[in-house]
């Protein structure tokens, strides 16, 4: 029993580690992997949850950052509801014609549900815009149309086709603890599409988020830009479903880029802060979990963990926001009335 125990402890060095002994394993590791002493199939499961959950955090505060400038945070809900029925389609699909990938831990053909995905992105946003511009509809009403139908036609789907699959609950909320280190090259690839893209069309993103008047002036295609953040929110969703689902991922995409919003108004450092916010906090959810598991025995979701730390950090820096802050306007409102 002893070997048994010394095995597995051996093979995760994270088991029975408290919130700070957490941390100070997880850098002794990390320097190992950073000298080459650890290899990435020596990955650890947690280690492959922060990595996992923060390379989402980096595609989706990226684009969660444009999003929220151009106020179409709710397009992006939108999307993340209206992948499940393409996810669904594409298992439909695949379990009939055997074209899942052969690895177990998968259970889905990637490049179909990344195909999958720019479909629906692009149907979400043509039937959006086309529901606005031919019905004159407000843009609001027509998001809330086709994203009801759409995520309502997924939902009867999954009951009725995929009943003894379980898709729906991993789909749909994720599951970080089922983690394997080749989640990492598909969350990886798409942040770096994700990076990419926004330093190639930095100015274009830019002109068409602020100024669209100009842009169409200057001969770039507000129309194009939309579509291509809507894709890249959708391959964002595709990266992010098997450790958050196409729900929580939401979170992920608005959340630290209003906590960085608070705290700064230059566009470059908007990027810069949404990115180590996402990443940190991510690092902080897996070391809760962690903690609360081996000290306390309470074993939660991970990803669950990581959107409420996303939110209690929100709810933290509205009051202490150097600028705009609860306790900064307390602060001035006290000085004013003074003078």
């Amino acid at each position: 029993m002893m070997m048994k125990t010394t095995l597995i402890a051996y093979s995760n060095p994270y088991l029975g580690k408290d919130f700070f002994q957490f941390f100070m394993q997880f850098f002794r590791r990390l320097w190992a992997i950073i000298m080459g002493n650890v290899s990435s199939g020596d990955l650890v499961s947690d280690e492959v949850q922060i990595f996992v959950l923060v390379g989402i955090s980096i595609s989706a505060a990226v684009v969660g950052t444009f999003l929220m400038l151009r106020h179409m945070t709710m397009l992006a809900n939108a999307l993340s509801h209206t992948i499940l029925l393409g996810i669904v389609f594409v298992f439909v699909v695949g379990r009939s014609r055997g074209v899942f990938s052969q690895e177990e831990h998968q259970g889905f053909n990637i490049q179909a549900l990344l195909a999958a995905s720019l479909v629906m992105g692009v149907v979400t946003t043509f039937l959006t815009q086309l529901l606005t511009k031919t019905m004159r509809l407000q843009e609001d009403a027509s998001i809330g149309i086709v994203f009801t139908t759409l995520f309502a036609l997924g939902v009867i789907f999954v009951t009725v086709l995929t009943r003894s699959a379980h898709i729906g609950i991993e789909v749909v909320m994720g599951n970080v603890d089922a983690l394997h280190v080749d989640d990492l090259r598909l969350v990886y690839i798409i942040a770096a599409i994700n990076v990419v893209s926004f330093s190639l069309f930095f100015k274009e993103f830019k002109i068409t988020t602020f100024d669209p008047g100009l842009a169409q002036v200057m001969g770039i295609s507000v129309g194009f830009f939309n579509y291509l953040l809507m894709i890249q929110v959708s391959l964002t969703a595709i990266g992010a479903f098997r450790a958050v689902g196409v729900l929580m991922v939401l979170a992920f995409i608005t959340g630290p880029v209003l906590i960085a919003r608070l705290l700064t108004h230059s566009l470059r450092m908007l990027l810069v802060l949404s990115c180590v916010i996402g990443s940190v906090i991510s690092v902080v959810g897996v070391a809760l979990s962690r903690h609360l598991l081996s000290i306390h025995g309470i074993s939660l979701s991970t990803a669950g963990l990581v959107v409420c730390l996303i939110v209690v950090s929100y709810v933290f820096t509205i009051v202490i926001a150097p600028r705009c802050g609860f306790l900064a306007a307390k602060v001035q409102e006290s000085s004013n009335s003074h003078t």
